[in-house]
């Protein structure tokens, strides 16, 4: 009888992305509701990317599809065109981190590398997103716009991402609930 905790019983692989859906929904609430500071801190990231790490690819794109949609449904924030294009952006963090995990050395080198290109091709499909949402031109979605959004807006829940998800996937991993 093996003494690992690892998740991948199908049971525990569905608890395990409820409980990260389950983040999504709440730490939001730590904002207060601001949207400046929600999209400063991106609270909802960092749940969908340790579940890309916890349960793998598709479980983390099913939770970062839903989580957006759901919070809007449920509490009318983000608003219904912002939920669309985060549903790409935390899709693409979850389905890229826990793909890029599977593939690179299980070491922090690893870890980083493979939560930093999750990090760009998300934000590279919120930009997407937000392109068919709002179309491009004078009143539509630019360059200027993706920029601020995505690096400048962020820094300070791109600085949050990289260094508090690399610290509970490491510890995670010491626990066994990571390969």
């Amino acid at each position: 009888m093996s003494t690992k905790t690892s998740i991948s019983h199908p049971i525990r692989l569905l608890t395990a992305s409820a409980m990260c859906l389950a983040l999504c929904l709440v730490l939001p609430f730590l904002t207060g509701q601001i949207p400046q500071i929600g999209s400063a801190l991106l609270p909802m990231h960092i749940p969908v990317l340790l579940c890309g790490y916890l349960c793998g690819p598709w479980w983390a794109l099913l939770v970062g599809i839903c989580a957006p949609l759901l919070r809007h449904l449920l509490f009318g924030m983000p608003p219904l065109l912002t939920a669309m294009a985060m549903s790409a952006e935390l899709a693409g963090y979850g389905a890229v981190c826990g793909i890029l995990y599977r593939k690179f050395p299980k070491n922090l080198p690893g870890i980083y590398l493979s939560l930093i290109v999750s990090m760009i091709a998300g934000r590279i499909l919120w930009g997407i997103a937000m392109v068919f949402i709002t179309g491009i031109g004078s009143n539509g979605f630019s360059w200027s716009l993706f920029v601020a959004g995505a690096l400048t807006n962020a820094i300070p829940g791109i600085i949050l991402q990289l260094i508090l998800i690399p610290i509970l996937v490491s510890t995670l991993r010491k626990a066994n609930f990571i390969e």
